[in-house]
């Protein structure tokens, strides 16, 4: 089952033009979702009550670097997308390895694409949003989940395990 989850950006995007013909809401996010906590699972089960299709992007191992250092990610890419596929507010999870999301939005073309708020301050947003838009759909800011983040939790257990 969780298998049948995780698909190619080709799949995905061959899904949600089906479930928009069928008169769907095909949602969409994306994120390194390292090391997955609540603050991810509120803010893809927010993303899910938005439509009816929540399509995933995650990382590849090789953006996150890109993106967020070489210490990082912790977990490989593989496993992240079957820990997110068995939630069962995600409908489909693929991998992708170019750093920025725009490609597969130009393909997948989702009726929303959330992001979280306050990514309207960086510099990646404005494309991102024309991307979204040009396909004929919006972004929608999602509300943060106060003082949670993987850099939190991976500063929070350095710090205890120093001892």
């Amino acid at each position: 089952m969780l298998k049948q989850k995780i698909i190619s950006v080709t799949r995905a995007a061959k899904i949600a033009s089906a479930a928009r013909k069928a008169g769907k809401k095909v949602i969409t996010t994306n994120g390194c979702f390292d090391i997955i906590h609540v603050g991810h699972v509120r803010n893809l089960a927010a993303a899910r009550k938005l439509g009816d299709l929540l399509i995933l992007g995650v990382n590849s191992d090789a953006s996150v670097r890109e993106n967020k250092g070489d210490l990082r990610p912790i977990v490989p890419a593989r496993e992240r997308a079957e820990v997110l596929a068995a939630l069962a507010c995600v409908d489909y999870v693929f991998i992708f390895g170019s750093k920025s999301p725009i490609p597969w939005l130009r393909k997948i073309r989702p009726n929303i694409h959330v992001k979280g708020k306050g990514s309207e301050r960086s510099p990646a947003f404005a494309p991102e949003k024309q991307a979204v838009e040009e396909g004929g759909g919006r972004v929608y800011l999602a509300p943060q989940t106060k003082g949670r983040s993987t850099t939190t939790i991976i500063e929070t257990i350095v710090k205890r395990y120093k001892k």
